[in-house]
């Protein structure tokens, strides 16, 4: 079976903080500050600017219920209600039986990590994080909503 994904990131250039999406080209020729860029997609682009590494985030495959590209470290709403937020992570987490708030599996992959953002943001099982996938994303009504970069106060609850 052959799977077609997009693999995409986007980071801050260097010189002017815009952000710009494409492929990574990692230049081991260059020195440390300018080894990293991104080569953008538009048809004919020959030049691949310095980004910032530490604003490098990954294209997850998925669209919210807009259709705009769903990245890690985007800050998804749901619901459109601000006290529903989630970051979007990649990494290994437990996936918890929401009933029991038994451990039922742990997996690697995309996920949401809530923001806490008022009570009941804080309490079982509505802060656990859960995979994200398109029935998840369909199911909360997801929106990005910004990133922990453009929007760090977000993160402040």
């Amino acid at each position: 079976m052959e799977m077609n994904r997009e693999i995409l990131f986007k980071a801050k250039r260097k010189d002017n903080g815009e952000w710009v999406e494409g492929c990574l080209v990692i230049d081991q020729s260059r020195p440390n500050i300018f080894k990293y860029r991104i080569q953008p997609i538009e048809s004919g682009a020959l030049y691949a600017p310095p980004i910032n590494p530490d604003t490098l985030c990954q294209y997850t495959g998925l669209t919210d219920k807009s259709g705009n590209k769903i990245w890690e470290n985007d800050i998804l709403i749901g619901h459109g209600n601000e006290d529903d937020l989630v970051r979007v992570v990649f990494g290994e987490f437990n996936v918890i039986d929401t009933e029991t708030l038994e451990v039922v599996d742990r997996v690697i992959g995309w996920q949401t990590e809530v923001i806490e953002t008022d009570a009941l943001s804080k309490c079982e099982p509505f802060c656990l994080p859960m995979p994200l996938t398109d029935f998840y994303i369909n199911r909360s009504d997801y929106k990005v909503f910004g990133n922990i970069f453009d929007n760090s106060e977000l993160l402040e609850g």
